[in-house]
Formats: C-alpha cells, sequence, structure tokens
C-alpha cells in the first residue's frame, strides 16, 4: 500500500505549487474585477456609459488600481530585499 502513495502525493504536492504560482500575480484588479468598477462608475444609473462622466470615472479607477498594485510590488520588493540584506532575522 505504501508505494501506492508516493506516485500519487507527488503530482498533488506539484499541482498545489504551481497554482501557488499561478496566483501570486494577480493583483487587486481580479479581486474587484469589472463589474465593480461599472456599478460604481453609474453612480446608481445615473450616469450612462459611454458618457464623459463615466469614462472619467473608469479612468480613475484603472489608475488607483494600477497604484494599488505597483504599492504591492514594491512592498513585496522590500521585503525580499530586506530578507536578503538581514539573513540573520528570522
Amino acid at each position: 500500500m505504501r508505494p501506492l502513495r508516493l506516485p500519487l502525493i507527488l503530482p498533488i504536492c506539484l499541482a498545489l505549487s504551481l497554482a501557488a504560482c499561478a496566483t501570486r500575480n494577480q493583483g487587486p484588479a481580479t479581486a474587484q474585477g469589472n463589474d465593480d468598477d461599472d456599478s460604481a462608475c453609474r453612480a446608481g444609473g445615473t450616469v450612462a456609459p459611454g458618457s464623459p462622466e463615466y469614462v472619467a470615472c473608469r479612468k480613475d479607477r484603472d489608475v488607483q488600481r494600477q497604484r494599488a498594485e505597483a504599492r504591492a510590488d514594491r512592498r513585496q520588493r522590500d521585503l525580499g530585499e530586506f530578507m536578503l540584506n538581514h539573513p540573520d532575522r528570522p
């Protein structure tokens, strides 16, 4: 029974590790989605899609998302640099 476990455990561990790497690069944009942007920019149905206010709102939300992703990337990079420069600290 033991020899059958190893061939089953290895692919499962490999799949889990690859799934973790694949989701690392997904930032806050995937958590919010475009539906949230659309509903927020419509302002309760008072702003029509395609109007200048709607377009400006969508651009603002894109800029906010890009800044949030840049901050998250910068924090991750800073943490990596700190860990490289201070190997004695856990």
